[in-house]
């Protein structure tokens, strides 16, 4: 992910999320260092991740499909390479939180191994008041 993505990064960002991250928070997400990543197929954006590395941890702070290619297996490829990228990073474990009310990324996470560890009480924005996130976590 490139400053020069950006653009149309939250204008998907927008179409996918009730709460979108912005312009300033994804461009201070690449000038603090944080890993961001653009998924292609054949030159055309499919999906989007963000990864915070610390020390031997990686924690999950966006990642999202379009909603052209949702339900294709970008998600599953995406998440498989970013914690591949983790590993050789020296990540032993991965973290991420995600809504309850969000199933199928709950399904995605589920799938690839990930367990919950704990919840964060309202966490996350919601349109009546707030809502909780399930802490996820996955051995490397």
């Amino acid at each position: 992910m490139r400053e020069d993505d950006l653009e149309w990064i939250v204008r998907e960002e927008r179409d996918l999320h009730p709460f979108p991250w912005t312009h300033g928070n994804f461009s201070d997400s690449l000038a603090a260092g944080q890993a961001g990543w653009v998924m292609e197929e054949w030159a055309v954006p499919a999906a989007y991740a963000v990864v915070l590395h610390v020390l031997d941890e990686a924690h999950l702070l966006n990642i999202s499909v379009l909603r052209a290619r949702q339900r294709q297996g970008f998600g599953a490829r995406l998440l498989d390479w970013i914690e591949r990228d983790a590993r050789l990073r020296g990540a032993t474990q991965f973290f991420l939180e995600v809504r309850p009310s969000n199933t199928a990324a709950l399904c995605l996470y589920q799938n690839s191994g990930y367990l919950q560890i704990g919840r964060r009480k309202n966490y996350y924005p919601a349109a009546c008041g707030r809502e909780d996130a399930l802490v996820m976590r996955k051995a490397l």
